[in-house]
């Protein structure tokens, strides 16, 4: 499958400067571009909208099962990517047909039983403990001492975990994010936790997500349940908190959204929206395996294959974006949720959808005069092709008192 002009899929241009590297890949390769993963392991991504509507609407022919993958063999022990492309693993991630669909209803339930107003009070109170610890200063990194530290407070509190366990579960799930050296130690900690919650619940039922999954009727372990749980709460962490540090960006950046920040809402909800078309925090996710020999978008695709979808790629495809320089008002029609059976859950993009704006609301209601204390071209990002979100994003203002 390797080709010659296969895009490595990596390097600094992810972080500088990805949207002309997706055009330049569409107008070189087309809609579908062959690429390589760490290791030279040869990919397809998926760049046209149509083409991704087409593999995301088709599981039987485009699978989630990465057994199916012709390139095991040549998988190391120790491949950096084993975490985000696993084998065998018992999560949703990877289970397929009529036993997925289950278990994405056994999750959808769990997450549509919460209480958005409960949720939003949690929401409110984590933010508003954060802003105090930084209020008096005058001067913040609003990823590091904020965005980073939100999500995963509330998710924890929904699923069960008491507010003591909130800051450690917090650093454990950044550092696997991370992926660096305490990568595996947060896994480790973030496994053990979520086992002991399950144990607990299983023993007395509570008010919270694990005691409704573990009540489901469909018969899951409970060491699926933990898997599920784990998968749960870092997809609804890290890109939550990537939308949150993307929406003030642009808000602290962008002529069209100053006004906003002076207490227009609305402006709120326009800028993450924009910011799902336009800079998205989940860029690529990997992925699909095709079932048997195939073409897409003018490509001989043999089974087995693994083709990974380029959510901005197809958000910035321009024969769905004909005026891209426009604001996309209230049109949602991006790929930033996935599409077809393995799309998020509905209520799993409700609950980040409140986190996040819950968050970016309160930074704006408590510090009024927030402004950017660097210039915005110097700006980084962390140098991925699969998440994209700030390293940092300086701000000052005028201090004011805790709360």
């Amino acid at each position: 499958m390797t080709t010659p002009d296969a895009v490595p899929l990596s390097g600094p241009r992810f972080q500088t400067d990805p949207a002309r590297l997706y055009r330049e890949m569409r107008r070189d390769h087309g809609s579908v571009v062959p690429v390589l993963l760490d290791g030279d392991i040869p990919a397809w991504l998926v760049l046209g909208y149509r083409e991704l509507h087409q593999v995301t609407g088709d599981p039987v022919l485009f699978s989630r099962d990465s057994d199916l993958w012709n390139q095991w063999e040549n998988i190391p022990e120790d491949w950096p990517l084993l975490p985000m492309i696993g084998r065998k693993q018992p999560s949703i991630l990877y289970t397929v047909g009529e036993r997925h669909r289950q278990r994405a209803a056994m999750v959808s339930n769990a997450l549509e039983a919460v209480d958005p107003f409960e949720m939003r009070g949690h929401a409110e109170r984590f933010a508003d403990e954060l802003i105090d610890a930084l209020c008096a200063e005058g001067e913040a990194d609003l990823i590091a001492q904020y965005a980073m530290l939100l999500p995963v407070r509330v998710l924890a509190r929904l699923y069960g975990f008491s507010d003591e366990e909130g800051p450690a579960l917090v650093t454990a799930l950044n550092d696997m994010i991370d992926g660096r050296e305490r990568a595996l130690a947060g896994q480790a900690h973030l496994a053990g936790s979520m086992a002991r919650l399950v144990a607990d619940r299983r023993k007395e039922p509570a008010d919270d997500v694990v005691s409704r999954m573990l009540a489901d009727e469909s018969g899951f372990s409970d060491e699926e349940i933990v898997q599920d749980l784990m998968v749960m709460m870092a997809a609804g962490h890290q890109p939550t908190a990537d939308w949150i540090g993307n929406s003030l960006r642009l808000m602290l950046t962008d002529d069209r959204f100053a006004a906003s920040l002076f207490g227009g809402r609305n402006s709120v909800a326009e800028a993450m929206n924009e910011v799902l078309w336009e800079d998205t925090p989940t860029q690529n996710v990997a992925g699909r395996w095709a079932a048997r020999d195939t073409r897409l978008g003018g490509r001989a695709v043999r089974a087995g294959d693994l083709l990974l979808l380029g959510l901005q790629g197809a958000n910035s495809d321009p024969q769905v974006r004909t005026h891209a320089s426009e604001l996309t008002g209230g049109n949602n029609a991006h790929f930033s949720f996935g599409h077809g059976e393995h799309r998020c859950p509905f209520p799993a993009q409700e609950v980040a959808e409140v986190i996040a704006r819950t968050g970016i609301e309160v930074v704006l209601d408590r510090l009024p005069d927030i402004d950017l204390a660097v210039p915005a071209d110097s700006l980084t990002r962390r140098p991925s092709p699969w998440l994209r979100g700030l390293t940092r994003l300086p701000v000052r203002f005028s201090p004011v008192p805790a709360r």
